[in-house]
């Protein structure tokens, strides 16, 4: 009974056993149970990769074109790039400098130079005077201490920085103004003023949505580069070059006379921004006796204008020394008489002085200032 039925079982596996034609008709429809699709990939991956001798392209046989890289060809069907065996490299390596080489350039400037029009600049002609070499030795000496003002010429649309001399050669500096970040604690209402008379008032204040405004950086130097840059990109009347937290400021145009610029800093909650013009800190905070006003006095009244903010910096100043208005008006006509002009807030035009009432009258406006 028990050999019947193992019988009996062995038959019924021999018939679900799968026959030869059974599995190859598989293999030919892509495979079993899945793998006939990795199988495929595998085989189409082995064909793209292996060269072909047939063609200009090694992959596919395509004809060849040139390359956007330098010692390279491409296959104009399947864009692949191969190395083109017949290119050549004919870049020269330059060689580096040194200090033979400088001189021999030197040597050949100058004779080309001396053969010029030009041979008496610079010194080559040494048929000189001792009055000449002497003045020559000082030009060289000054030269580069005496430049003022860097730019970025990448940024700035400006001619480059003019040099003045004085009668003993000495180089005049073309610094108008300047200010220095002293501390990093902006609290808001900080403000700076550029004023011209005749051209108006520029004004920067800390504010960063106002597009004249600058930004608080996280130390002083970067917040100094944020106002050099904002008054650089508006301002119509200076040129500001950056040195550290320094802010220096030179006159855009040659018609402007510096002793009449006006710059005026408003820090109300410390001392975080220190002006100075013709080395004067302008500074009502700073000021202790009567000297020192009648030292910030002569500067303001150089160019025979009080500009409004120059009225409020002596204002300022006279409120720090308690000295009253009669006594400030008594120091400017002994120094300076009774032409003395001021700026009118309301028209910006110049205003007469009047000793009969001890004020200015604009004219204009018909008020008095």
């Amino acid at each position: 009974m028990l050999k019947m039925v193992l019988f009996d079982m062995a038959e019924r596996l021999e018939s679900f056993k799968p026959n030869k034609a059974f599995i190859e008709s598989k293999r030919c429809r892509g495979g079993m149970a899945g793998f006939g699709g990795l199988r495929k990939g595998r085989n189409e991956a082995i064909n793209n990769l292996n060269y072909q001798e047939e063609g200009d392209c090694p992959r596919c046989g395509g004809e060849k074109q040139s390359s956007t890289m330098r010692g390279y060809l491409m296959c104009g069907q399947c864009n692949y790039e191969w190395p083109d065996p017949e290119f050549k490299d004919e870049r020269k390596v330059i060689a580096p400098p040194t200090y033979r080489k400088d001189a021999e350039l030197i040597d050949e400037f100058k004779k080309e130079f001396a053969s010029g029009e030009l041979s008496q600049v610079l010194g080559i002609d040494k048929d000189l005077s001792s009055e000449q070499e002497e003045s020559l030795k000082r030009l060289e000496d000054k030269w580069l201490k005496g430049m003022q003002g860097r730019y970025n010429a990448a940024a700035e649309e400006r001619k480059p920085l003019m040099i003045s001399f004085d009668d003993d050669d000495n180089i005049l500096t073309t610094e108008v103004a300047a200010i220095t970040i002293v501390e990093n604690g902006f609290d808001g209402g900080e403000e700076i003023r550029l004023e011209y008379p005749g051209h108006g008032t520029e004004f920067y204040a800390y504010n960063e949505r106002s597009p004249t405004g600058w930004k608080r950086g996280i130390n002083k130097e970067d917040t100094a580069r944020s106002i050099t840059n904002v008054i650089n990109r508006s301002s119509k009347l200076v040129y500001a070059t950056l040195e550290g937290c320094r802010i220096s400021f030179e006159l855009r145009d040659e018609s402007l006379k510096p002793e009449s610029f006006v710059l005026f800093v408003d820090d109300p909650g410390g001392t975080d921004i220190v002006a100075e013009k013709g080395g004067v800190i302008l500074d009502a905070r700073d000021v202790n006796d009567f000297n020192d006003y009648k030292t910030v006095l002569n500067l303001v009244l150089e160019d025979g204008i009080i500009s409004p903010s120059e009225d409020q910096l002596l204002w300022a100043m006279r409120q720090q020394l308690c000295i009253d208005e009669v006594y400030h008006i008594q120091m400017i006509r002994e120094a300076f008489g009774d032409n003395v002009l001021k700026e009118c807030t309301s028209c910006s035009r110049m205003a007469e002085f009047f000793t009969e009432y001890s004020a200015w009258y604009c004219h204009a406006c018909q008020e008095w200032c």
